[in-house]
């Protein structure tokens, strides 16, 4: 990308980021008092948004090195996607997706993050099974206990199996 092409792109990123913060202000017009409302996080992403276009303004200014897949491997070249393993990635998404509903939110994404993690390459089922269940059990009371947002608890035996996990949590 042409250096103004690329600042402009920044800065436009900045702008969006602004614009659509500013039209998700209604959105906690429907919060109870003293909850978050259902515009916290999409601003929060957007102020991520707009400060990660800053910092990419800064670096660039000062000459800061390309960091990232981008900037190439060791000897500079970029390292070959596999489309197999892409494709299996966004396959394991969509399945996610599709899957929570039916299996409930904390089975699905112990699920997901393992399936991911190994399609990323990790190897030791130690560390595959404390990321699945820590990274889940945080998402959990991060969202469910803290924001009230409710997550799918599927679908029959699934569910009773969710809202078991959610007593055991403590959650509810």
């Amino acid at each position: 990308m042409a250096p103004r092409a690329h600042v402009a792109a920044l800065l436009g990123g900045v702008l969006a980021a602004g614009l659509l913060f500013a039209a998700a202000r209604p959105l906690d017009a429907v919060a109870s008092p003293g909850q978050l409302g259902p515009g916290f996080w999409p601003r929060l992403v957007l102020i991520g948004l707009a400060l990660a276009c800053v910092l990419k303004l800064v670096t660039d200014r000062r000459g800061a090195p390309e960091a990232g897949p981008a900037a190439g491997g060791i000897d500079g070249t970029v390292p070959a996607v596999s489309v197999a393993r892409l494709g299996s990635t966004i396959a394991s998404i969509l399945a996610y997706v599709l899957a929570a509903p039916l299996l409930g939110f904390p089975l699905a994404t112990v699920g997901f993050i393992v399936l991911f993690m190994l399609l990323a390459g990790a190897r030791r089922a130690p560390g595959i099974a404390a990321t699945a269940v820590v990274g889940t059990v945080v998402l959990l009371y991060s969202f469910v206990k803290l924001v009230y947002l409710p997550f799918p608890k599927g679908a029959g035996a699934f569910e009773r199996v969710t809202l078991v996990l959610y007593r055991a949590l403590g959650i509810f």
